[in-house]
């Protein structure tokens, strides 16, 4: 498996903390100052990055209403692809604000881009990766054209088959680019019962790479499970409020649930920790409270002890319980007093 790679300096990889990306989409609502405030809360909840999406409605659909352009199903049942679209697309001039107040606040963003004209606009921005969403995980000319950028592209896999994941990878490679894969069920949302999360090691093993989540369920369970199974990347999106409305709230997550989702992210990573038998200097310090053996009753010079006179009980200051059958029947080398650590030289 690869060992990781960086985005804007940030090392990403198993020996790394959580690369936690919130995700903007359509959720500024069609305002540039709530695409900015989001900006803000994503920063404020401990995120590493902010993700934008790059497209207008006309570079990824046409305004038509024939077979396959309207949606039948879902949160956006009955409305054409143009008109989620429309609705939904952060606008070309809004970007250099939006890297701005990012870099300002100490986060790092980019985008996923949906043709070679976003590809232009985010290079022209220096974004430090791409990110390649699900449905165009298949696009292997776009793939190709990010990756000549000499960015690192991250590739959600929804709705592929290893055969496409595959030829995602080679054709990103094949550019010269480093390459994340994010197991991602797109649904919206999706349920727990479809995650599947046993995927993202696979996904590691099977293309030599980082793997992580790109996470479509309703709350924070999943990702934190995720990051128990080796995802180095969690992506998640957004919103400041659900009741406000907007593409994607339904299955967003508020500022403060963000932040438990860093923080709990981040704590399951640590957790983790390694697959050895060193133990912490704090259970150092309590090995004291381990149980040994006592006197627990005064003994004479020269009395044979029995499990009368010796118990095995806390502290751990005596000999280890294991000597216990050992001891009875011995006789005392002195007077034991009860509460004394019982060790070899008061035993005759």
């Amino acid at each position: 498996m690869a060992t990781g790679f960086a985005i804007a300096g940030r090392a990403i990889g198993p020996d790394h903390p959580p690369f936690v990306i919130a995700e903007l989409s359509g959720n500024h609502n069609g305002r540039l100052e709530r695409a900015l405030q989001l900006i803000d809360a994503a920063a404020e909840a401990g995120a590493d990055a902010v993700k934008l999406q790059t497209y207008t409605a006309d570079t990824i659909t046409l305004d038509h209403r024939g077979p396959g352009f309207v949606i039948e199903s879902g949160l956006w049942a009955g409305r054409t692809l143009h008109d989620l679209y429309s609705e939904a697309f952060t606008p070309f001039e809004w970007h250099e604000a939006l890297f701005a107040r990012a870099r300002a606040r100490g986060v790092i963003c980019f985008s996923s881009p949906f043709d070679e004209t976003a590809v232009e606009l985010l290079e022209g921005l220096d974004a430090p990766a791409f990110k390649i969403a699900s449905f165009e995980a298949v696009d292997l000319p776009l793939i190709r054209r990010a990756a000549r950028s000499g960015r690192p592209l991250i590739v959600s896999t929804g709705m592929t088959s290893p055969q496409e994941i595959a030829e995602a990878v080679e054709t990103a490679r094949g550019a010269g680019a480093q390459v994340a894969l994010l197991h991602c069920v797109s649904a919206y949302p999706a349920r727990h019962a479809d995650a599947n999360l046993r995927m993202i090691p696979r996904l590691a093993e099977d293309f030599g790479c980082v793997s992580g989540l790109s996470d479509h369920t309703l709350g924070t369970a999943a990702a934190v499970t995720a990051i128990a199974l080796g995802a180095c990347l969690i992506e998640k999106h957004v919103t400041l409020a659900r009741a406000d409305g907007g593409p994607d709230s339904a299955f967003s997550l508020e500022p403060e649930e963000l932040g438990r989702l860093v923080r709990d992210c981040r704590n399951a990573w640590e957790a983790l920790g390694g697959a050895d038998y060193r133990r912490s200097a704090d259970e150092a310090v309590n090995r004291q409270f381990r149980r040994s053996l006592y006197v627990v009753r005064p003994v004479a010079r020269g009395a044979a002890l029995t499990c009368e006179d010796v118990r095995s009980i806390r502290p751990g200051f005596g000999l280890e319980p294991k000597h216990l059958d050992a001891v009875l029947g011995r006789r005392a080398a002195r007077d034991l007093e009860r509460g004394e650590p019982l060790a070899l030289d008061m035993l005759d």
